[in-house]
């Protein structure tokens, strides 16, 4: 794909002393967890589950649970249009970089890029574009071109010379699955992934998703209530190592304990035949304060931004840019 649009990354910590960017979506989970009084305390907690989680997956050679420490970084991604300078760079996306640390040999071993995805764009197309297209229809459906445009500047950003002198690997996306879908269980089953799960049809954020150059796998991991969606653009068990894969799940097991606990923290695990229902009451809760419904709230809020502040202005642009790269 061509590539006229400039990116730049930046990096922050993801720790205990965390406080977000002016420019950090307030939407992402990071964010959402670093504000108010018990900040420091969910930060900590989330933290602990992440190591705890690593630790109990990666058991081998690792008699006491705690030979490794999950390190985060958020990444997040500015592009410049190209217009001299008139333009301010423009917040694109933000991912989370895992590093692992060996306790044992003092090893820092690479892990996950991706994991959570956060995107200006894609809060505009659901909760602004999707709202307004359906808001006096009787059947739910989609534009024509829903995600074109999102896809191809997440492709143009993975193919920049940018990410490739940054991250040796493809980007791999951990998020919830659908609960508008039902799940069936496989025999497949991998020793860290755990059990593999289909679905007759695709979601509509695989379909977006899709359009981002990802495909999708559904996987249960041992000893969790519920699969995740696995989105990656190569082969997800042979490309990465066993220590990769345990990080997105550390991370984004956790991360989804948290916001969706009534998936991710049920009291019982899926069945052989699984719906997610957001309704479900047999759930724990974890120790960690966070506000779902402001969430909801602010992703339209921030949708309402982007298009203010990038889709309108450079919309001819973005069209004549779009219009010459193939999806």
């Amino acid at each position: 794909m061509n590539n006229e649009f400039a990116f730049t990354l930046k990096r922050i910590c993801f720790d205990e002393h965390y406080q977000p960017s002016d420019k950090t979506r307030t939407t992402t989970n990071f964010a959402n967890l670093a504000r108010g009084k018990s900040r420091q305390e969910n930060l900590r907690n989330t933290l602990r589950m992440i190591d705890n989680r690593f630790n109990a997956l990666a058991h081998w050679d690792n008699p006491k649970g705690d030979r490794y420490r999950v390190e985060l970084d958020i990444i997040s991604v500015e592009m410049d249009i190209g217009l001299s300078g008139a333009a301010p760079a423009l917040p694109l996306i933000e991912i989370l970089k895992t590093t692992v640390v060996d306790r044992e040999t003092n090893e820092r071993i690479d892990g996950m890029v991706g994991n959570n995805f956060s995107s200006y764009v894609r809060d505009y197309d659901f909760s602004v574009l999707l709202q307004g297209h359906n808001k006096d229809r009787h059947t739910f459906s989609t534009p024509e071109d829903f995600g074109d445009l999102h896809g191809k500047l997440f492709k143009c950003f993975v193919n920049s010379p940018v990410y490739k002198a940054h991250f040796r690997k493809l980007p791999v996306i951990c998020l919830s699955v659908s609960s508008s879908k039902v799940y069936h269980r496989t025999e497949n089953q991998h020793p860290v992934l755990g059990v593999e799960y289909l679905q007759a049809e695709y979601s509509l954020t695989d379909e977006y998703f899709k359009k981002m150059g990802l495909k999708v796998r559904y996987f249960m991991p041992p000893n969790s209530a519920a699969p995740l969606a696995f989105y990656f653009a190569g082969d997800l068990l042979g490309d990465y190592t066993n220590l990769e894969l345990i990080s997105t799940i550390s991370t984004m097991d956790t991360f989804q304990k948290i916001y969706r606990p009534e998936i991710y923290n049920a009291n019982s695990a899926a069945g052989k035949t699984y719906q997610p229902s957001l309704q479900h009451q047999d759930y724990s809760l974890t120790r960690i304060v966070y506000d779902r419904e402001e969430r909801s709230r602010l992703a339209v809020e921030q949708g309402k931004f982007a298009h203010e502040h990038f889709i309108k202005p450079y919309q001819a642009i973005l069209e004549q840019w779009s219009a010459r790269c193939a999806l």
